[in-house]
């Protein structure tokens, strides 16, 4: 038996807002799949941007936005990603830095708060 992460749901106040975000820093269109719910595939993982009201949801449903687990999203273009980051008034909570395990990394916040950490791809550490 085997098991595999294939979606991850990122809570947003705005989705055309997380649209328009997420498709500059990931460098993708993405596809809309509902009125609150943009994904983006990232290698066979679903980045699912979910805005509940306007998949008319509401937030007491249910839904629950938790504000303090990191995603962490590997790109070929560390550098090229934290400059957007900065040019689009995003926190920035770390500068770029070589972590002792070896990755090099910076974390930030997006536009609604989420903590998301950018990766090197080159230097990604999967434990082995």
């Amino acid at each position: 038996m085997s098991a595999k992460l294939y979606r991850i749901i990122l809570p947003v106040n705005n989705i055309d807002k997380a649209e328009s975000f997420y498709s500059e820093i990931l460098n993708q269109n993405g596809i809309r799949v509902s009125p609150g719910r943009h994904y983006f595939n990232l290698e066979g993982t679903i980045l699912a941007c979910y805005d509940p009201k306007a998949d008319g949801d509401d937030y007491e449903s249910g839904w629950k936005f938790h504000k303090n687990q990191y995603i962490y999203i590997a790109v070929d273009h560390l550098q090229h990603v934290y400059e957007q980051i900065k040019r689009l008034n995003c926190t920035i909570t770390s500068e770029i830095e070589k972590m002792p395990w070896g990755e090099t990394l910076f974390y930030a916040k997006d536009p609604f708060s989420n903590p998301i950490c950018f990766v090197d791809e080159k230097t990604v550490f999967m434990g082995d």
